[in-house]
């Protein structure tokens, strides 16, 4: 997780493609976060030697004099201890972004992929064909560039691109910023493309109604078997590029059932964004959740 893959980024910078504005924001596990402490209490990884800081084997701190004066407390913090606080404060930005878009009856989406599944696609499609019923929302997510963000905006859509640096998700924190750029309608829909990765965007909750897997037929059948965590924390997964069909050695009918073996529950949608094979029932699909959330609202 973040204390091995290198997501603890400290660059994390947030582009309004509306205004053009670059604003740098904090993110759950940054040096602003409160996960590092800087009052005098001192975090060392196990096994670090401190001998050559002149400290004495209880730690408490060596004068000039070689006389030990008032000791300042060193916490050893495993690796589990980080990753636990760092979920800490994630999962509370995440409630309150819940409620914030309950609260307003908005439609979240997490939308996670390995890269090059055809996320931003689907989402440029999306906004051509199905913008004019409900008002759409994007928040993109990628290490680097704007790339993504302008294809949205492009396409009509109202984004805010954040970029990573060396971070490979989006996390609770960062979509709580970018929303205040954002200032999504009531009763909208924000579409939140994560950055193209399988592993740290299924443990990392943003505060979002569902998660949906793009799952790209030129993955291969076993993506669900590999990546567990995600596709079982999905509600939905697309299939897509599915009219390269007769052009690869792929069985849908595999992946189909790698997909249940994982997670019996999750809706699957066979689409094609290309050829817009599919995208019907995906607009269907955003109608019943956008009318589940707003009867939820009130239960």
């Amino acid at each position: 997780m973040c204390a091995n893959c290198g997501c603890q980024s400290d660059k994390t910078a947030m582009v309004d493609m509306q205004t053009g504005e670059t604003t740098m924001i904090a993110a759950a596990h940054d040096h602003e976060s409160g996960l590092h402490s800087h009052d005098g209490v001192h975090y060392h990884s196990h096994g670090a030697d401190h001998d050559h800081h002149g400290h004495t084997d209880d730690h408490g701190h060596v004068d000039s004099s070689g006389h030990s004066g008032h000791a300042k407390p060193h916490v050893k913090l495993s690796v589990v201890d980080i990753e636990t606080r760092i979920l800490k404060k994630n999962d509370e930005a995440a409630a309150k972004n819940r409620a914030w878009f309950a609260g307003r009856e908005i439609l979240a989406l997490n939308l996670v992929s390995s890269p090059g599944a055809g996320k931003t696609a689907l989402l440029e499609r999306t906004i051509r064909e199905f913008g004019n019923q409900l008002p759409l929302y994007v928040i993109e997510g990628d290490q680097a560039t704007a790339n993504d963000g302008k294809r949205i905006s492009a396409a009509g859509g109202s984004v805010v691109q954040i970029n990573t640096g060396t971070g490979c998700h989006l996390d609770a924190v960062m979509v709580t910023q970018a929303l205040s750029a954002l200032k999504p309608a009531p009763r909208a829909v924000v579409l939140i493309e994560n950055v193209g990765n399988l592993v740290c965007p299924a443990l990392f909750d943003l505060g979002e109604w569902a998660k949906v897997v793009i799952f790209s037929i030129t993955d291969g059948e076993d993506k669900p078997l590999k990546y567990p965590h995600m596709f079982s924390a999905a509600k939905t997964v697309i299939l897509n590029k599915i009219d390269l069909l007769p052009y690869l050695n792929f069985s849908l009918e595999q992946a189909i059932t790698n997909v249940r073996k994982i997670n019996a529950g999750a809706r699957i949608l066979q689409a094609s964004v290309q050829s817009g094979e599919g995208m019907a029932e995906w607009y269907e699909w955003l109608r019943s959740q956008a009318a589940e959330v707003r009867q939820f609202t009130f239960v």
